[in-house]
């Protein structure tokens, strides 16, 4: 009969481990439950120990792809549900199993009733939870399943993953307070555009074609000019759609290229106020998820692999491959932060501290804090410096067909004195 090794949760909460005979692993996680124990890996005797090490979870993670067409998803504030109240769950004192079939006997929508539905059948067949969303595949990406695989490992199942909902949370609220900062520049930008097209193209060649008709009155230079941006727009504008279209295709082309989108991420860092606020939430998130793996307790370089995807920015991303190619020779994570120049004295300082005592962890989730701060600073900086710029374009576009308009007019009033 087949011989499993197995760790597993009895009623109070401790951990167990052992060997157990069984014919399949279903039959051996159904022996623990009778026991009043919740398995929460089982493996066969049979495997090697690389096979179960964390470096070979670690490649599977990485090298797995998890984009599954066709199964249902979750947005991010629903997983970031779903993590808190399976945390809940286990903080109050429920096994696994049965925190997951409340949560699924509650659940609703198209997506976390299938996904629910996959971990219990999978984890009820003996595998560790991170491997079950795994299979999965989305919403389940590297720092979910990281998480998930820290928190078994750790034996702090409930904190780790109320520290995983505080960082969805945290990226959800992030997201909202950029969208919030964007939608009044954009909205005022795209009046001006719909504004200047109608002025352009409908009223202005209207209240200047009687003028026109007389032929009597030279048109200064900003009414020639309109005339000749309506004229243009009206006789081409099946051709400037195809050119703008063109112009997308061939951007996509050239950004999808790594080296264009390296050169193109380095300059949006250089935009004035932009760059700014770009690199403020890049490395607030970055400390924020440092912080947080490396506190669940997954060992630093397999924390900076998952934090690396979340920065959003290549430039940043290749920087740290760089630090995490030094820390794997040995090196401190301060120096290499340093020498990238992308990233603020002040989080170099804070990990320089945080290594030099031992308390790395601490350390980043109190800077993420600042950096925290720093993220809504720039944010009603960029809400407080855009409008005003759009109202002076606004008022330099208004002026000049105001111009084109009124000039005209006071040289033919001129002309008939």
């Amino acid at each position: 009969m087949p011989t499993f090794q197995y760790q597993s949760l009895n009623s109070s909460g401790s951990r167990q481990s052992g060997v157990i005979n069984a014919p399949t692993r279903a039959e051996a996680v159904r022996t623990l439950m009778q026991r009043g124990e919740t398995a929460t890996s089982i493996t066969s005797t049979n495997q090697t120990s690389s096979d179960v090490s964390s470096g070979a979870v670690a490649k599977e993670v990485a090298g797995k792809s998890r984009s599954v067409f066709g199964k249902p998803t979750l947005r991010k504030t629903e997983m970031a549900t779903l993590i808190r109240e399976l945390a809940t769950a286990l903080e109050a004192g429920l096994p696994l199993m049965q925190a997951l079939r409340t949560i699924r006997r509650q659940a609703s929508g198209k997506g976390a009733p299938v996904i629910l539905d996959h971990l219990i059948e999978r984890v009820e067949a003996g595998e560790p939870l991170y491997k079950a969303a795994l299979e999965y595949g989305r919403p389940f990406d590297d720092l979910v399943i990281g998480m998930l695989r820290a928190s078994e490992a750790s034996g702090r199942t409930h904190e780790v993953l109320h520290q995983l909902a505080d960082l969805l949370e945290r990226s959800v609220e992030l997201r909202r307070e950029l969208t919030s900062a964007a939608f009044y520049p954009l909205l005022v930008l795209g009046l001006i555009l719909i504004s200047v097209i109608i002025l352009v193209t409908v009223l202005i060649p209207r209240l200047m074609g009687p003028l026109l008709a007389t032929g009597n009155v030279a048109l200064p230079m900003p009414t020639r000019i309109i005339l000749g941006i309506s004229t243009f727009l009206q006789s081409w504008w099946l051709v400037i759609i195809i050119a703008i279209a063109a112009i997308w295709l061939l951007w996509r082309t050239w950004i999808g290229n790594p080296d264009n989108r390296m050169k193109f991420d380095r300059f949006k860092l250089k935009i004035p106020i932009v760059g700014q606020l770009i690199r403020d939430v890049a490395v607030a998130r970055f400390t924020h998820t440092l912080g947080t793996l490396c506190s669940a307790g997954l060992p630093i370089l397999e924390s900076l692999r998952i934090t690396r995807d979340t920065l959003g920015n290549t430039a940043m991303m290749a920087a740290i491959d760089r630090v995490q190619d030094q820390v794997a020779e040995g090196k401190p994570l301060a120096d290499p932060l340093e020498r990238s120049k992308l990233f603020p004295p002040l989080l170099v300082q804070v990990v320089n501290l945080g290594e030099r005592s031992g308390r790395l962890e601490s350390m980043l989730m109190h800077a993420a804090t600042a950096f925290d701060r720093q993220v809504n600073t720039s944010v009603k900086l960029v809400m407080k410096a855009l409008p005003p710029i759009l109202i002076i374009v606004m008022a330099c576009v208004a002026g000049f067909v105001l111009a084109a308009i009124l000039l005209p007019l006071m040289e033919m009033q001129a002309f008939a004195q």
